[in-house]
């Protein structure tokens, strides 16, 4: 029995159910915030944040603040630290490295066989996808970049039918997304990658494996560059103003 939508406590069968779906969509809700703050680098890679300040900041109670921040730490986002809280796992150049180097393997696979597989409607839906750019400084536009940016590189890894590779894809470029948070706030590079990314996109609808693949593997290769780049005049000047602080 119910009153207003309410299960009775006659029911506590259902009541307990009520309150674990709530808990669970709660402890979602935290994890997607915390989780987003993360890769926009509102949280900065090394900055340490402990779980009574996000339980304030974001009102979510302390269960799915404490079960939100258990599987970011699971799934490598945050470092857990006896009797103070958790750092955010830091982005070092082996990192980068080893990130571009996965995606190196598996992007340009994906582009091959999507040029050879792709539906007539995934191809028109992959030229308009790659069609998108960015205002540099401005922070919403950067986050609307880097989520058509993952959008497009998954629209032809999801084109192959293979949901094993679109999984590995979206895992890589989700540890991207703060890399690109990083870069993006210190270089222009819009034009660049959207010339990039038309040029797959092209190279995909035209049905061409062999040359979808090459433009994605330099694509690769010059995004790794220009980050790199960008991390390493970033991470010398934090250290020259360290020093001289020092």
């Amino acid at each position: 029995m119910t009153y207003n939508g309410i299960p009775s406590v006659n029911h506590p069968e259902k009541y307990g159910y009520m309150e674990n779906t709530m808990r669970a969509t709660l402890a979602k809700k935290a994890y997607d915030q915390i989780k987003f703050d993360i890769i926009t680098c509102t949280y900065v890679p090394g900055q340490q944040i402990a779980q009574p300040q996000l339980v304030e900041k974001y009102d979510f109670g302390i269960t799915p603040t404490r079960e939100a921040l258990h599987r970011l730490a699971q799934e490598g986002f945050l470092q857990p630290i006896p009797r103070f809280g958790y750092i955010v796992i830091p982005i070092s150049i082996p990192d980068v490295i080893q990130i571009y180097e996965l995606r190196a393997i598996l992007e340009p696979a994906a582009a091959h066989i999507a040029a050879k597989v792709a539906s007539q409607e995934g191809l028109e839906q992959l030229i308009k996808d790659a069609d998108f750019s960015y205002i540099p400084g401005d922070k919403q536009s950067t986050i609307d970049f880097v989520k058509n940016n993952a959008k497009f590189h998954l629209s032809f890894a999801i084109a192959t039918g293979n949901r094993r590779l679109v999984e590995a894809i979206s895992k890589t470029l989700d540890e991207m997304a703060r890399i690109f948070f990083m870069g993006l706030n210190f270089r222009e590079m819009s034009q660049e990658v959207r010339d990039e990314h038309q040029a797959i996109a092209i190279a995909i609808y035209n049905r061409d494996p062999d040359k979808a693949e090459q433009i994605s593997r330099e694509e690769i290769a010059h995004s790794k560059e220009r980050i790199l780049d960008v991390l390493r005049n970033k991470w010398e000047k934090d250290f020259t103003m360290s020093q001289i602080s020092w």
